[in-house]
């Protein structure tokens, strides 16, 4: 939790919150008048200090529910010598962090397949905490499939995982977790030697959510069949992120926390230059 709050404040510095123009009693900013607006928008305290006509905006405060779901599946339990923590706990970073700046935000959330009604502020971030870290938690869950929940038509949900399953499985999932026209967001956290399957010569391979073992005499000449897989699995992901709206993020635990999760806030918060695929 203090991991997420450090991430959360780094990138906290680089944002001014969900800065958009909208109704709310916030003030955001002047700007010079145009010819399109009404004479009731003047402000006629600013304008008299110069020579120019200003417009007083007013920050957009409309909260939103955002559901979050994170991946305690046990392959998410996985670090290679390549990774610098387990992709769970860096998955719990990045959820946690996003749920307090979301919170920071005004933002409602609330956890993906919980019966319980979206809160704010620190009632919020703590039933969160509590869920993924206190007494609720339990050791694994027995899929890497997010819960089905029926959302408000205009709610979002955040999901975070390695999003491994077969491939055919999991996007069955997203689609109905798309059906009722919710905004969805995917966070791909992979090892990097998920990405990159860098090792050589003699070696066994071991399942951790299955009993299974496989010994590849020369790892090197599966490699590239192993990454066409891959790319193939993330295209499909990639493709039901766009025909939804969705955005789809893939990141490895050998980059910067900080850096995927201002990426993936922009997102959320609607930034116009936040890419809706994004690889960190």
């Amino acid at each position: 939790m203090a991991e997420a709050e450090r991430v959360a404040n780094t990138v906290e510095q680089g944002i001014h919150g969900r800065r958009r123009i909208g109704p709310g009693e916030s003030f955001w900013q002047y700007r010079r008048y145009d010819t399109s607006d009404a004479a009731s928008a003047v402000d006629w305290r600013q304008s008299a200090r110069s020579q120019h006509l200003f417009v007083r905006e007013n920050e957009w405060d409309a909260a939103q529910s955002v559901w979050l779901w994170c991946d305690r599946s046990a392959s998410m339990t996985y670090r290679s010598d390549f990774g610098p923590c387990l992709k769970q706990e860096r998955a719990l970073v990045l959820g946690l962090a996003l749920a307090s700046l979301l919170t920071r935000a005004g933002e409602r959330i609330a956890v993906l397949g919980q019966d319980e009604m979206p809160a704010n502020g620190r009632t919020g971030l703590n039933r969160l905490s509590n869920h993924w870290l206190g007494s609720q938690k339990r050791e694994s869950e027995p899929s890497g499939l997010p819960p089905l929940q029926a959302l408000p038509k205009y709610a979002s949900m955040v999901l975070v995982g390695d999003f491994l399953d077969p491939t055919d499985e999991l996007v069955a999932r997203l689609r109905q977790l798309s059906a009722s026209g919710v905004t969805g967001h995917l966070v791909q956290v992979l090892d990097p030697a998920e990405m990159a399957l860098p090792f050589d010569g003699r070696t066994e391979f071991e399942g951790i959510e299955e009993d299974l073992k496989l010994l590849v005499s020369r790892a090197e000449s599966i490699r590239g069949a192993y990454k066409t897989r891959l790319a193939t699995h993330q295209a499909a992901l990639m493709d039901m992120a766009r025909a939804q709206g969705w955005s789809f993020t893939i990141h490895t635990t050998d980059q910067s926390a900080t850096s995927v999760l201002l990426s993936l806030y922009g997102i959320i918060s609607g930034a116009p230059d936040a890419a809706q695929i994004v690889r960190s």
